[in-house]
């Protein structure tokens, strides 16, 4: 049999070496973290602050599963933060009429607002990251006229439940990111809108000619982004029990692209990885705390998430000019 000469064999070890850390390199660093804590970080992985590592990390997640369907259109949305924040600022408005429509509204705040991003980005033709930057600051803007620019705490204990309450030891918040992410898994792999979402993102040219309904898609994940960073600015209420329009989801954004990033997601469309998207927020999450616990500024956790970023977006350029 013909043998690989030695040059050849470095060669394929070069070129799969980005694919394999795409595809398995966020799973590997979590559980080099875990074991870097187990081995050497104090009562890190006791049940208690596991618990509060989860509870920290789901809405993150919560929007970053809404924002790997942007990115797998290979669009981008700004607004998260802000439409956390303006569905926070409604919740205290509507609680006297009951949860239940205080809620609904909160959620429909998230569609009008994905609605307004998908007809820019699908309907007028604005890049999708000049689309959502006037929401990004112009929600936030209406969140702040809403609640006259003050904190709000919340009374209500149906919310304050949602934030505080817990299944068989789990809490809530955390169980709702769990569902969620199955759901957003079995949307992208088990639907019609899903494979057109893919197709989309990966050539929306082609997409067009197929037939497909391309501005439909594009309408519809930006809505699901929406829904999904509203929701997690109701989660996030309910658990500081206090409407904060002016603190709640800043930069909210930056950490959902950096799990989809970090995820394995490209930037550049045509996939979305959601269990990759799941463990790149609880990456983020875990080496931030571990640098927390060692004493290190929040300044070396930022430069530290900066410098995983760039080594996802390094790989995933080599993966695809190759």
């Amino acid at each position: 049999m013909t043998q690989l000469s030695p040059a050849l064999g470095r060669r394929a070890v070069r070129l799969a070496a980005p694919a394999w850390f795409q595809k398995y390199g966020v799973y590997t660093a979590v559980a080099a973290l875990l074991v870097y804590n187990a081995a050497f970080t104090d009562h890190f992985l006791t049940a208690a602050n596991l618990r509060t590592q989860l509870v920290q990390v789901a809405p993150v997640v919560i929007v970053a599963l809404g924002m790997a369907l942007v990115i797998g259109t290979e669009g981008v949305d700004l607004s998260v933060g802000s439409t956390m924040a303006l569905a926070a600022a409604l919740l205290p408005l509507y609680l006297g009429y009951g949860i239940v429509p205080a809620l609904l509204v909160a959620l429909v705040a998230g569609v009008v607002v994905g609605a307004v991003n998908g007809t820019l980005v699908a309907v007028v033709g604005l890049q999708p990251i000049v689309a959502t930057l006037a929401l990004f600051v112009g929600g936030r803007g209406l969140a702040l006229v809403m609640a006259d620019g003050q904190l709000k705490q919340i009374e209500n204990a149906d919310l304050l439940a949602l934030g505080s309450g817990e299944v068989l030891g789990v809490p809530d918040v955390v169980l709702i990111a769990g569902v969620l992410a199955l759901v957003v898994a079995g949307v992208v792999h088990r639907t019609t809108f899903g494979r057109q979402l893919v197709a989309v993102g990966g050539n929306r040219a082609a997409a067009r000619l197929a037939g497909l309904p391309v501005r439909r898609v594009l309408i519809g994940v930006y809505v699901l982004c929406g829904v999904l960073a509203a929701l997690a600015g109701v989660l996030a209420t309910a658990r500081l029990t206090a409407s904060d329009p002016s603190a709640l989801g800043n930069l909210m954004e930056l950490s959902a692209i950096t799990a989809v990033v970090v995820g394995g997601t490209p930037l550049t469309g045509g996939s979305v990885r959601v269990l990759g998207t799941v463990t790149g927020a609880l990456l983020m999450q875990l080496l931030r705390a571990t640098l927390v616990k060692h004493d290190l500024p929040d300044s070396t956790a930022q430069m530290a998430q900066a410098a995983i970023i760039l080594i996802a977006v390094y790989v995933a350029r080599e993966r695809r000019s190759r």
